[in-house]
Formats: C-alpha cells, structure tokens, sequence
C-alpha cells in the first residue's frame, strides 16, 4: 500500500492540491501497479474533501474504489459521515496500539476503548464500508505492553475488519525485533491479514519491511522518495528492488520502470529534493566518477550489480571531472558519436580535469564545448599569455581590472575601470597595446551560452567576434564555469591570432 497522499503529505511543507492527488493516484495504481493506495485523512479540511472525493469518482469509473483508503478516527461516526459524502469506501481506523498512548493520550481503560471501536466498525458496516485499523504505537506496544497489544488482538480478530495494521509510528525498531515480533504475531493469528507501516527514524525502514515480510506480514505501507513525517517512510522505490532481488519466492505487482517517472513527477510537485545519492531514484546512483570504473565497465562490466538502470527507466552515466579519466570520456564521446586521436583524448583529459578544480562535474552536454575550445587553442603557437588578473566589482563602484600580460616573455602590468569587468579587462589591456604601440582587433559581436539543460553551475562558452584593421571578421571562444573568465580565455585566443 502506498501511502504517499496521505502519510507522505505530512512531510513538513508539504500540500498536494486535488489536481495533484488525482495525478498521483492515477499513476501509482495504472502505472505502477500498486495494489493499494492511502490517499487522505478524514476532517482534515475542504481541500482534502475535494480531493477524496475528485479521486474516488474516477476509482469508481476504473472499478478501483476497495483499492483507496481513508485515515479515519474513533470520533462517535463523524468519520464515516465524511467518508459517505467523500464517496470513500474503505477506512483505515486509527487506534491505540500501546497502553502509553491509551492511558495518557485517551485517558481510557482498554475496555472503553475496545467499546468505541466496535461501534466505529458496525457503523461503517452499516454504511457499505470495508474496516482496516490502524494500532498507533504499536512497536512501542510490543516493547512495554505487550499485555495490552494481544488483548486488543485477541477483541479485534472478532471484528468484521479486513485488515490489522502495525505501525512502527516513532521509528524506533531495529530489524531483529520487527521479525521477532511480527514472527510471534502472525504465528498466533494465522488468518488474519496484517500490515507493516515503517518509519524511517534510525534509517532501518527498508531492512525493516525485509524482516517484516521474512517473519511472515502481508502487506507493506510505503511512500514515493520516502516522503513521510520526520525522517519519512519506507521508500517504494528501495523496498521494491530489495524485494525483486533478494526474496524472490515474493511476488509483488510493483512496474520497475516506471518508478523513475513517478518519483520525478513528485518531486516536482512537492518541491521536496531527492538527494542525489537516495538509492534508485537519485541523480548519481547510476553514475560513475572514477575512470577505474569506466575502464573495468569496458572490461567485461566489472562494476555492474543487479540494480541495472535500465529496469528503473534509467541510463548510466559516466561523470567527468577530476577523477574521470580516459574511460570516463571515452564513455562519453561514444554516446555523442564522437572519435578523436589519443593526443587530442590526452589534451581534452587535462582540459577536464583543470576545469574539475572549478566545478564539481562536467557534463556530457559540456563535453563538444571542450573539445571545440582544445582543438581551437592547439591550432596556433601561444605568444601572448594572460598570467593574472584581479577582477572588482562592488555596489556603487566602478569595475575594475588589474591584469598582468607576458608579451614574448616581458611581463607587463596595468589598471583600468570600466561599465563592466569585462569592459575593464579590455580597457586595461588597450593600455598596454598602446604602450608597445601594438593594435588590438576591434570587438563586434559577444555571445555566451551554456550547454542544454544545463544550471546556474554550467560551463559558459563564450564566442567574441573581432574585426581585424583590414576589415576581416574572425571569432574566438572561451570556455570556463565563470563568464567573465570564459571570455578573458577567449581575448587570450584573439591575441596570440593576430601574433600569429
């Protein structure tokens, strides 16, 4: 079951709108084929309403409505009034699952308790809706109460109820004692079918629902990207794999491939980030860094495991930077259809990693860029350099530059302002230029992109076309994850052009 709608959404700032819901609920059960989905809790507001009740038209359309569930609670039939308006039809009865909760929260004996749940249950009977109940606290129930958990045990198997549902709900259980205790459980009560809900507090929540599914439980609650309240839920996408993979005696309905999409998609409606590294879904679990990597992938796939991209909707990818290497780029210019020489390979390897010192990661999408801006500055004899350079730029200021110029090995520095700090560079470098009474091309045109779908972080290229004393337009690029430096590259380039 997921419960994403309803128990994920209390991911601190999280609100989905009905439109929302009713995408979502739309994917998990005809996409990803859960079997079940939780999709609000009863009262909450008007909102809410609106949503159940958007959702539980088009279930009753798609025969789905005994697969969508409803929090509800023990409130003298208020639930069930909502649930009846809302179209809802099956209830998920909130409950005490520990005698902690039942003495200082309710402030009842579990006899009134048990009293009040009953008749919770015969009303939504009478009104044609099917009962699961929820036994807050249940682990905790186990660990100081256990008493009172099979007393209640022991009165709800007498109920009209569907299911029993035990909660980790403060996230406290360690893998040993979830099979322990759910083991002891469905021993004693073998026709009855139970839920597990775990919550993800010590980080155990997949290792959890494994132990609860080895001990013998029916049903696992899950949440897309773990969304849920503090550290969040069981992740569908984790506990789904770990399942296919490790316990294939159990078979589950959940569509691999479409994962990917959907976690996307909530993603992008929560604005909840998925970190990069979250197994499954993040954005580097199917990336390589390091070139040894890429070298043994070519190598008879030696760094492969069973978590194979293609079955989440995914690809490899192989970063560029710093640690890449040969492997990682060769990797790459063969998925952009692209060949060079091993001296070229070797000067495109440097010219990545300088810029790995910059920025983190360089993208496949930033690799034609590099190559344009290697054979570009290879294809002339460097006389002229830019050996340093201060740029300032500050509120209510001037931009400046202080740039320091090797000309056949003579070292010159000068100062200027300008309307910008390029503006300035190129102001202080005319300085210079007309102290050795040289001639600078004049500057026509300036144009900077970044590579497609690229972020604020990208690579910058930055193409400078320059009109010579004879008339005659040529063009230069820079390359740098900083504009202004992209473009000093690119003036550098115009130099050592008109040298030449």
């Amino acid at each position: 079951m997921d419960t994403t709608l309803r128990d994920g959404e209390q991911t601190s700032g999280v609100s989905f709108s009905a439109a929302e819901k009713l995408t979502i609920a739309q994917l998990l059960l005809e996409e990803l084929k859960v079997d079940r989905i939780e999709i609000a809790s009863a009262r909450v507001s008007e909102g809410e309403f609106q949503g159940v009740k958007g959702i539980m038209s088009w279930a009753e359309s798609k025969g789905y409505s005994n697969r969508v569930e409803v929090l509800t609670f023990v409130d003298g039939g208020l639930s069930i009034d909502w649930m009846k308006k809302s179209g809802a039809k099956v209830q998920n009865l909130l409950t005490k699952g520990s005698l902690n909760h039942l003495t200082h929260q309710l402030k009842k004996t579990p006899e009134q308790h048990f009293t009040e749940i009953a008749k919770a249950i015969a009303d939504a009977k009478e009104s044609d809706i099917e009962t699961n109940v929820y036994l807050e606290d249940w682990s905790n129930g186990m660990r100081n109460s256990p008493e009172y958990v099979y007393q209640y045990l022991d009165f709800l198997t007498q109920q009209p109820i569907k299911r029993i549902l035990l909660p980790d709900t403060l996230g406290v259980l360690i893998p040993s004692e979830t099979f322990k205790f759910i083991s002891e459980i469905t021993a004693k009560y073998p026709k009855i079918h139970f839920d597990f809900h775990a919550h993800n507090d010590y980080d155990v929540s997949v290792a959890n629902a494994m132990e609860a599914v080895r001990a013998g439980i029916h049903g696992l609650h899950v949440t897309v990207n773990g969304m849920g309240e503090r550290a969040g839920n069981a992740p569908l996408e984790s506990t789904v794999a770990v399942i296919n993979d490790f316990m294939p005696e159990i078979k589950i309905n959940v569509k691999e491939s479409a994962l990917y999409s959907v976690s996307k998609l909530v993603e992008t409606f929560t604005g909840y980030r998925i970190p990069a590294n979250k197994p499954i879904v993040g954005d580097n679990v199917f990336t390589q860094t390091a070139g040894i990597h890429a070298d043994g992938d070519n190598k008879n796939n030696l760094y492969f495991n069973d978590l194979l991209p293609e079955r989440f909707g995914r690809r490899r990818k192989y970063a560029l930077g710093k640690t890449s290497g040969k492997a990682n780029i060769e990797k790459n210019l063969q998925e952009l259809g692209l060949q060079l020489n091993q001296e070229d390979l070797k000067l495109v390897t440097q010219r990545i990693i300088e810029l790995g010192d910059k920025k983190e990661t360089v993208t496949k999408e930033d690799l034609p860029y590099i190559i344009s801006d290697v054979l570009d500055s290879h294809s002339y004899e460097e006389k002229i350099s830019v050996e340093s350079y201060l740029l300032s730029h500050a509120k209510g200021m001037r931009p400046s530059t202080t740039i320091c110029l090797k000309i056949d090995g003579e070292i010159i520095e000068e100062h200027a302002q300008g309307d910008g700090q390029f503006d300035a560079f190129m102001n202080a470098l005319t300085k210079i230029y007309k102290s050795k009474k040289m001639t600078l091309p004049k500057l026509t045109d300036y144009a900077v992109r970044i590579p497609p779908g690229s972020s604020s972080d990208a690579l910058c290229e930055t193409i400078i076309t320059w009109t010579n004393t004879n008339g005659k337009e040529f063009k230069t690029r820079g390359l740098d994850s900083d504009q202004t430096v992209a473009a000093i590259i690119a003036t550098q380039k115009m130099l050592n052009v008109v040298t030449n």
